[in-house]
């Protein structure tokens, strides 16, 4: 074999091999993102059904109901045209209420219910989440909620 050749193989190989790590690369980075969809969006079917994604809006006022024996909190999800119901067990934040902005990690039951694995709140008065604000504008809603 020449040289020539030689690194012509050399060369093919290391290319073979730099695509295969790339292509795991993406794989693994696809599997570990999470995306956002509005109230509306889920309701229209765009949402995953076999992935965990985020979801945001704000809390309806009136709709936080608390199991008294457990850490299990039920609200209403709203993009001020759709709603979602969203189940949680655990310590809500401490800036969690109705009428704010948040948003859920997690994935939809069978049932169309969003069982959330993690909730953020807001940091402050004036503060939106941006795929929240977003959401809300693209439905044209106004913080009423």
């Amino acid at each position: 074999m020449t040289p020539r050749k030689k690194r012509i193989v050399i060369i093919t190989f290391v290319m073979l091999g730099l695509g295969l790590a790339v292509s795991l690369i993406l794989t693994a980075f696809e599997k570990n993102l999470l995306y956002f969809y509005s109230p509306t969006q889920i309701v229209e079917g765009e949402a995953p059904d076999t992935r965990a994604f985020r979801v945001g809006g704000l809390v309806m006022n009136g709709s936080v109901k608390r199991d008294p024996e457990s850490l299990a909190v039920e609200f209403v999800l709203t993009d001020t045209i759709n709603k979602i119901t969203v189940n949680y067990e655990g310590i809500l934040p401490d800036l969690f209420r109705e009428g704010q902005g948040i948003v859920a990690n997690g994935r939809l039951d069978k049932t169309g219910v969003f069982q959330a694995d993690e909730v953020l709140a807001k940091h402050d008065e004036n503060y939106m989440p941006p795929e929240v604000a977003d959401a809300l504008e693209k439905a044209g809603g106004k913080n009423t909620y």
